[in-house]
């Protein structure tokens, strides 16, 4: 794990790399920011909403919320998982569901309305991956992020992380919603 430069508008700060973190497509990538674990206070973030209004870690605060991260909407898997969650997330009474990709939010906008998707919260990370750096995600090669999935309580305490090994393939979707379950009793 090393440190590299990186900037925010405040000013400058060191990012972690965590080398051969994940694979993508068989090949080690690097994940750009701090593993997140089970028990940490998420990171702020902003990101856009379809809207291209902004959302930040606070606008959800005091609500659960599972965070479905995939590479790029317009993948089989990514299709596939953000379908899973859409089902999913009208079952799952006190928590938000939120996908988060590097995909313009106009993509974004255009795949969920072509395929029905209105039970998740669609974010767009593609302006500076602050949401990749802030959850350890960022896949610095690619300019990606890595699949992933999140689960915070109200309190914006982390209560399941998955770090999904090789990109290509699917979370644990049981666990996932069952961690969900748990945080919203």
């Amino acid at each position: 794990m090393k440190r590299i430069p990186t900037f925010e508008l405040e000013g400058t700060y060191m990012a972690v790399e965590r080398e051969g973190a994940i694979t993508f497509k068989n090949n080690p990538v690097t994940l750009i920011g701090e593993e997140v674990k089970v028990g940490d206070t998420a990171k702020d973030f902003t990101v856009l909403a379809q809207g291209l209004q902004p959302y930040s870690l606070n606008d959800g605060k005091g609500k659960v919320r599972l965070i479905s991260v995939v590479p790029s909407i317009d993948t089989g898997v990514c299709e596939a998982q953000t379908r899973r969650f859409n089902e999913e997330a009208a079952k799952l009474d006190g928590v938000e569901v939120l996908t988060v990709s590097v995909d313009l939010p106009f993509a974004q906008a255009r795949w969920c309305g072509a395929e029905g998707i209105e039970n998740v919260k669609m974010l767009s990370d593609h302006r500076d991956l602050s949401f990749g750096e802030a959850f350890g995600v960022a896949i610095k090669q690619l300019r990606l992020l890595a699949r992933a999935i999140f689960v915070l309580d109200a309190d914006n305490k982390v209560t399941y992380v998955e770090y999904v090994s090789e990109a290509t393939n699917h979370p644990d979707y049981d666990k996932a919603i069952a961690a969900a379950k748990e945080a919203a009793k």
